[in-house]
């Protein structure tokens, strides 16, 4: 499912128009995005917490020339599943 696709399956569900669902889908996802740009982890109880991690700088090796070279460190958001949406997903 892409963003669309859950904007059509939200708007289905709760009987809401198109473009409301797709306001509080994008609505969403921008402040989410806000928070881990501002540091901040994002909890949802249930579903699983979204949060920034730092990643140090490292070498690797370029595949295709087999050159190696440095990574920059970066700054990753990551996910981590809660036991709700862990348990459905194994069910």
């Amino acid at each position: 499912m892409n963003k669309a696709g859950l904007i059509e399956a939200l708007a289905k569900e709760t009987e809401l128009d198109k473009r409301d669902c797709k306001k509080m889908v994008e609505t969403t996802l921008r402040l989410i995005e806000e928070q881990l740009a501002a540091g901040e982890r994002v909890q949802l109880a249930g579903f699983g917490c979204f949060e920034v991690q730092s990643r140090h700088s490292r070498e690797g090796v370029n595949p295709r020339t087999k050159e190696r070279m440095m990574i920059p460190a970066c700054k990753c958001p990551t996910f981590k599943a809660g036991k709700v949406l862990k348990s459905a997903v194994n069910e």
